[in-house]
């Protein structure tokens, strides 16, 4: 057995069962799950129209890097969304499509940390936990930087040491995060770019969340555009993860794409040919349909901000929230521990919600998660203003 399969800490959804385990809530009230950041709007028919019609296709092994044309289906979106200069992403060289994000990002630190060089990977906390468990298994320490309020839940960059970013292979960025919904700004990504290059690491933009936004005038910017405007039109040291789980509702379609530096997708498209993990050829084609399609996109935008608007009418008054600035999370503060929120508000209101330490780990100064919880909004508009009401009711009866 794989020793560093025992330092795995337990997925955060093990510990909220746990949590759960002998509580009995109330009969009368249906159960609303607001814990799983799963999308439960409905999935665009037309892509569902083209996977079902291209089923025939499943008699062809497909390739590891993908059709062509999918390639340059995400090569356009990519061009247009993050005003990438025509011609600066080769279909050949700087795109490699996935079975969903949360695979790649996970093979992406197997394939590339060299576990001779006593490895450090560095991640926000809270955090995804694939991140932590792609770099232990990788033969890497897990390195946590606190999301704290008063640095607008980003990581204070300018306080990570020189010798810590000397020893750093891998830096995993999550914009907008999950599950603070920060966005990274133009001059922070431009400023770790140079960070990487004089301390020789690589950046991993996990920007799954990068479709849901509030300001059509301004959408959160991405690693890629940030490289195009800094001038490294190679996209040096640079990677980039989408999806079409959050952007489109399919996540049970498991597609996405990485995106970047040529030398390094080489490098891990020769470790994905041994992995085995060509995508179905039927979701190549559904989702080269997805990613030309901008107008099922803004109707999901729009259907986020009136349950942002409607949520926080009802949970301001009571509690301290606020709208993220991206993303599909709340992250209030909690009138006390927060597992001890989430259990009663499941036990009295028959809601779950996330407990914020579960997404964080401890520091030297604390965990960054206590007293918060992580609020998913992706039911429908009915069941999250139910919810809110709920959550309103016990705040006020605590």
């Amino acid at each position: 057995m794989n020793p560093d399969l025992d330092k795995l800490h337990p997925y955060p959804f093990e510990k909220l069962a746990q949590l759960k385990n002998g509580v009995i809530p109330p009969a009368n009230l249906e159960h609303i799950a607001l814990s799983i950041g799963e999308p439960k709007h409905t999935a665009p028919q037309f892509v569902l129209d083209v996977l079902r019609d291209a089923l025939p296709t499943l008699a062809s092994y497909p390739q590891t890097r993908g059709s062509v044309a999918l390639r340059e289906a995400i090569v356009g979106w990519l061009n247009k969304r993050f005003e990438v200069p025509e011609g600066s992403l080769d279909v050949e060289r700087h795109i490699l499509p996935v079975n969903g994000t949360r695979e790649a990002l996970f093979a992406f630190a197997q394939a590339m940390v060299d576990r001779t060089r006593d490895p450090l990977v560095l991640m926000p906390n809270p955090f995804y936990q694939i991140y932590e468990g792609a770099a232990v298994l990788a033969g890497a320490e897990p390195g946590y930087l606190n999301c704290e309020a008063a640095n607008g839940f980003m990581p204070d960059f300018d306080s990570v040491s020189q010798q810590t970013w000397q020893r750093c292979q891998l830096l995993y960025l999550c914009s907008p995060g999950n599950p603070t919904g920060a966005v990274l700004d133009l001059p922070t990504l431009t400023r770790l770019m140079e960070l990487a290059e004089r301390h020789d690491f690589i950046i991993a933009a996990d920007e799954c969340y990068s479709e849901i936004y509030f300001d059509e005038s301004a959408p959160p910017v991405g690693l890629l555009q940030a490289a195009a405007a800094a001038g490294n039109d190679q996209f040096k040291r640079c990677v980039v993860f989408h999806s079409l789980s959050k952007r489109s509702n399919l996540p049970g379609l498991r597609s996405g794409f990485v995106a970047g530096d040529a030398a390094i997708l080489d490098r891990f498209h020769r470790y994905r040919t041994y992995h085995g993990c060509a995508m179905p050829p039927h979701h190549q084609l559904a989702s080269m349909a997805a990613w030309a399609d901008e107008q099922h996109v803004e109707q999901n935008r729009e259907l986020y901000r009136q349950k942002f608007d409607a949520v926080l009418s009802i949970l301001q008054p009571v509690m301290s929230v606020e709208r993220p600035a991206a993303g599909f999370y709340l992250w209030p503060l909690t009138p006390a521990d927060d597992t001890n929120f989430a259990r009663r508000l499941y036990g009295e209101q028959n809601v779950t919600v996330l407990p914020g330490q579960y997404l964080s780990r401890d520091s030297e100064q604390r965990n960054p998660g206590r007293n918060r919880v992580r609020m998913a909004l992706v039911a429908g508009p009915d069941e999250c203003v139910e919810a809110a009401g709920r959550i309103k009711n016990l705040i006020e009866q605590w």
